[in-house]
């Protein structure tokens, strides 16, 4: 128990710093400039250096010991805030986006940790658990939040010093991780090598992947080491063939399970809705009432999922479901509640939409991890580390970016649309871009501009008009979010019925794991 309250304590601490990071998106586009789509990229290497560091962690985990890691992640959540506060003038952008890909690469290598640790302590019961190391997730947002609305709303603490506080819960999961003594998963128990541990992975689950990290090195390539586009397009492409050639010589080219493949797929999804949207939620509801109501709204949702959480056994039991209906019911919730979001007006209504759409996003990812690691009991850490690894990378790649993107071309259009003189005054230097997209109807806007459009007490009309056309751009971006959900819903429902034709959903052994392969 007292590694699972560990693990607790450190993603807690990562909860801490996401929220604190998230609710000073709007200090660094007043202090330095930055468009939502720019926002959006320093948060997208967040989630980027997340899957690094899971899939890494999860790679080597159950070789070199679940302490070395913990030990590992400790110092780098130090590091990133050192280069975090470096930030400065011209280089803001990019020490901003190397102590947000730090910070998370820290948070991935203690989920490598935490996940598999969690799964072999507590095998007859995954996802009631993993569902409770989870909830330090929301709690960890929730601490994060109420710091912000202190701390930024109302003294207007220097954001360095906000971002700081998220390193007293970094100490106490380092001591509370000391001295432990950790066990081993049961593939490493029983001697399974790494290819075998991969087999299931295969050539399907690796290419989602490797889809995904083409994605990431292209960018890369092209923003850190300044590579022409269309050559950094063609390594980003070669850095994932590379990748995926090395996983088939490993597994000797098995093709993989077509359901973890499904699953890896559908992961992605949960990561750009979940993830993705958290970290532009605060945002987008300060936009639409006050900041402040905002973050009254971040908070009422992340305390919804830490509550949830702890329920994941008792809605199973009560409602007599498996894990992936219970998948399928919160997909049709959180398509609905961002679909009713999109249309709110008043504080009553935002609190109503996304709470349904908290309620539903509540069991995706720790619910996800325990299907993979119930299904593919062989895999060891490896299985649940990649899926991991792939839900954040998604969420770096496309829903973080994705939606600043969105929400840039949607008010662009906007107000253009309604003004388009005034348009030709707030719009930005450079078109947003979002992977291979671009922006070519109407640019964002300028983020100085806006937010001094923003701040004004006594707005003029064409004031009131570019914060009225950035607000429908943040509805409209709501709605297009809720798609997302929808095409989830769509693929549970269908391993419903694909497990209800083999007998029904049912945690296996290695050895029922292997007979059924058999």
């Amino acid at each position: 128990m007292r590694l699972l309250w560990a693990g607790f304590m450190a993603i807690l601490a990562a909860g801490v710093g996401f929220a604190i990071r998230g609710g000073i998106f709007d200090n660094w586009a007043k202090e330095f400039g930055f468009t939502g789509a720019q926002l959006g990229a320093i948060g997208g290497m967040g989630f980027n250096g997340f899957c690094f560091g899971i899939i890494l962690g999860g790679v080597v985990v159950d070789k070199i010991g679940y302490g070395k890691l913990v030990v590992v992640a400790f110092l780098l959540h130090i590091v990133s805030a050192l280069v975090t506060f470096t930030a400065s003038g011209s280089s803001a952008f990019m020490v901003l986006s190397l102590g947000m890909f730090i910070f998370a690469f820290a948070n991935g290598t203690l989920e490598a940790v935490a996940n598999p640790l969690v799964a072999t302590l507590f095998p007859e019961n995954r996802t009631h658990y993993l569902n409770i190391l989870h909830a330090s997730w929301p709690a960890g947002m929730v601490i994060g939040v109420i710091i912000g609305w202190f701390l930024d709303d109302k003294m207007e603490i220097n954001w360095r010093i906000q971002l700081a506080l998220y390193l007293i819960p970094t100490v106490i999961y380092g001591l509370m991780f000391m001295g432990q003594k950790f066990p081993q998963s049961a593939a490493a128990a029983k001697g399974v090598s790494f290819g075998n541990m991969l087999k299931d992975v295969g050539i399907l689950g690796g290419a989602v992947a490797c889809f995904l990290l083409s994605f990431f090195a292209e960018g890369f390539f092209k923003d850190v080491l300044s590579v022409e586009p269309a050559l950094a397009k063609n390594l980003g492409y070669a850095t994932g063939g590379i990748v995926l050639i090395a996983v088939g010589v490993l597994t000797k080219f098995s093709l993989g399970s077509l359901v973890l493949f499904i699953l890896f797929v559908t992961h992605a999804l949960v990561g750009a809705v979940e993830l993705g949207t958290d970290g532009w939620i605060q945002n987008i509801t300060g936009n639409l009432f006050t900041p402040e109501q905002g973050k009254a709204l971040f908070l009422w949702t992340s305390a919804i999922m830490f509550g949830l959480r702890f329920c994941a056994h008792w809605i199973e039991k009560t409602l007599k479901l498996s894990p992936v209906g219970l998948l399928c019911i919160c997909a049709a919730l959180a398509c609905g509640g961002l679909t009713l979001a999109s249309g709110m007006n008043t504080f009553g209504t935002a609190l109503v939409a996304l709470g349904v759409y908290a309620f539903g996003k509540t069991f995706f990812w720790p619910t996800m991890l325990a299907v993979a690691s119930d299904r593919f009991p062989s895999t060891g850490a490896v299985a649940i580390s990649i899926m991991g690894g792939i839900g954040m990378l998604s969420a770096g790649i496309i829903g973080g970016p994705g939606l600043g993107y969105t929400k840039d071309r949607f008010a662009g259009e906007s107000l253009k649309a309604s003004n388009p003189a005034l348009y030709e005054t707030y719009k930005a230097e450079a078109p947003s871009k979002f992977l291979n997209l671009e922006a070519t109807a109407a640019i964002g806007l300028d983020g100085k501009k806006l937010s001094e459009a923003k701040e004004a007490k006594e707005k003029t009309a064409d004031q009131k008009a570019v914060v009225l056309a950035d607000q429908q751009g943040d509805r409209k971006t709501l709605k297009f979010d809720s798609y997302i959900p929808g095409t989830m819903a769509v693929i549970y429902l269908l391993l419903l019925v694909y497990f209800k034709s083999i007998g029904g959903y049912k945690p296996l052994t290695i050895e029922e794991e292997m007979a059924a392969k058999a």
